[in-house]
Parts: structure tokens; sequence; C-alpha cells
């Protein structure tokens, strides 16, 4: 039996096919050599890839000069094989196979037997919200499939992760850095909301905008840079407000701000879940600030599939049940 592209067999007729000149190669020639090797039968092997007789005894007369061999010569009513023949047999039967199969197309994707891994380039706050609702589904339907998170990637490098495939999928706030070649899906909305220990100093029913402006501040920056929607919404307002912590990720905020007199702005969904379980309010910011919108990314080259498009499916779904 042919074991693949390394067996001896299959080299052989890569050499086969390498003597016949590739870039002036007929592939039917391939195909009704392989028909009068199975058939022995000029007429029975026409017959087989849909060729007249003439036609098809051209082609053999092609084969044998190109070969250097007359690969079959008359043996009562049928065509013996030469050894040259007889070699290539089973090794054109298999090649020409896995050749039929590619161009089929893939083969279906089954989640309940797939053992595929796909990498998911996001942040701490989508592990949080998201990624228990889509685990779930993930065990009940795929418990083969395993996920990798990449959660250093930010807004300029999607469209290039996605396009090198370094990440499969990417779920963030696409906004305007859409890329070509990049389709996007909206999954959920959030807006900001306000943090500050149960029992701070200087907070009392509401948090006003010069308090806000005047306390020390923690600020979540996964990539370590300054500036985002509330100091933009302050400096519109002749306000700017002190940093004191920059921190990487959004889940050690709550923790930090609990046992501090900082305030930290963030996603509404993460305040509301901490304050459930640590010494917090949430409060309403004292400004305008605009929502945001998580959105799942892939690059188009993936975008038929059937795999990828089965997690996609799961990704959206999840996002409604949260």
């Amino acid at each position: 039996m042919c074991r693949g592209s390394g067996c001896s067999q299959c080299i052989v007729v890569i050499e086969f096919i390498h003597k016949m000149n590739l870039a002036a190669l007929d592939l039917n020639l391939l195909v009704v050599l392989r028909a009068l090797l199975a058939e022995r039968s000029v007429t029975r092997a026409a017959r087989l890839v849909g060729l007249s007789q003439p036609a098809t005894s051209h082609a053999l007369s092609r084969l044998r000069d190109v070969l250097g061999d007359p690969l079959f010569v008359r043996s009562g009513r049928e065509l013996a094989l030469t050894p040259r023949a007889e070699a290539l047999r089973e090794p054109l039967d298999a090649a020409l196979g896995e050749l039929e199969r590619a161009l089929d197309g893939p083969r279906p994707f089954d989640p309940g037997s797939s053992r595929r891994t796909f990498t998911i380039g996001t942040s701490d706050y989508i592990l949080f919200v998201l990624m228990p609702a889509l685990l779930a589904r993930l065990a009940r339907s795929a418990p083969g499939i395993d996920l990798r998170i990449r959660s250093e990637i930010g807004h300029r490098n999607v469209a290039e992760w996605l396009s090198s495939g370094e990440i499969d999928l990417a779920i963030t706030v696409i906004g305007p850095t859409r890329r070509p070649g990049v389709h996007v899906e909206p999954l959920f909305s959030d807006e900001f909301a306000c943090l500050v220990r149960r029992d701070h100093p200087r907070v009392k029913k509401r948090l006003t905008l010069d308090t806000f402006a005047e306390l020390p501040h923690a600020f979540v920056a996964p990539r370590g840079t300054r500036g985002g929607a509330v100091d933009d919404a302050l400096r519109a307002l002749g306000r700017e407000r002190r940093v004191a912590l920059l921190l990487p990720n959004f889940l050690v905020a709550p923790h930090v701000v609990a046992r501090s007199d900082l305030v930290v702005t963030l996603g509404a969904r993460i305040a509301k879940s901490f304050a459930e379980h640590l010494p917090l309010r949430v409060l309403p910011p004292p400004l305008v600030l605009p929502g945001f919108e998580m959105s799942l990314a892939w690059h188009e080259r993936m975008d038929a599939d059937a795999g990828h498009t089965w997690m996609r499916r799961q990704i959206v779904e999840a996002a409604r049940e949260i």
C-alpha cells in the first residue's frame, strides 16, 4: 500500500511526472494511464475515461514516447504490463486519488471529533466576560477543540496577525482600525462605569466631576500607553486627571481599588461583577463617555473554512448568552 509522498512508490510517480516536463504536462495522460493500468484494454479504458478508442490509443502512444517504454504489450485479449508499468500502477492510482480528493474540497467539519486548536487574540476583559459561555458551548459539542489565547494583540496589529496566521480570530474593539481583507462581526456593546471602595472617604452618594478629577486614578493600559475615552472627555471640559497607577490588565484593577483611595473607570460588565464580591461601589461617570463595541474579526482567507466558520458561530452565540 502507498503510504504517502515519502514512500518509494510515490517517488517513482514523482520521477515519472518530472520526466514528462511539468510545463507541458497534460494531466489527462495520467488519467488515461491509470485507466489502462486498471482495465488492461484500450477499449475498456476509453469507456472508463469517456474518450473514443482512437483518442485513447493516441494517448497511449504519447505516454510511450514520453517514458521511452512500451508500457503494455499484447497478451491474448488483454494488455500485459511491462515492469515499468507495473511499478507505476499502485502509486499512480494513490497520487491521482489524493489529487481528486484535494480538488473535491475539504472534508466536512465534525466538531464532535475535531482536535483542532484555534488561536484567539483578545484581552482579559473578554476572557472574563465571554470565555465562560464559550467554553461551556465547546464542552457540550466539541470537547476535543482547544483554545490558545494571545493577549498582547493591539488595534494596529490585528490585521497583520490575522493575515499572517499568528491568530485565527480577534475579539476586540475594531472601530476605525478596520483594514482591507479583515471581516468583522459585532458581538456585544458595553458602557463605562466607575469603581471606588465602599467606604471611600471622599465619595458620598454620587461621584462629582470635581471629585473625579481630583482623585488619583487607576488606568488600564494593556499596551502600556496613556490616553483614551476618559482623558479625551476631560480634555474637552478643560480638565485632566492624575493617573497614579497604570495597569496592564483589567482584572487586577478592582482588587487594587477595593484596598485604596483610587478610582477606576472600566467596562460596566466587569465593574458590576466585581462589586458583587468585593467591597466596591459602582457609580456612573460624572461626564459623558461613549460606549464601546466588541467585535469578532477574521481574515478573508479563512472565510470559507468549515471549522473556522463553525467556531465563529460559537463565539457569536456565546456573546448572545451573556
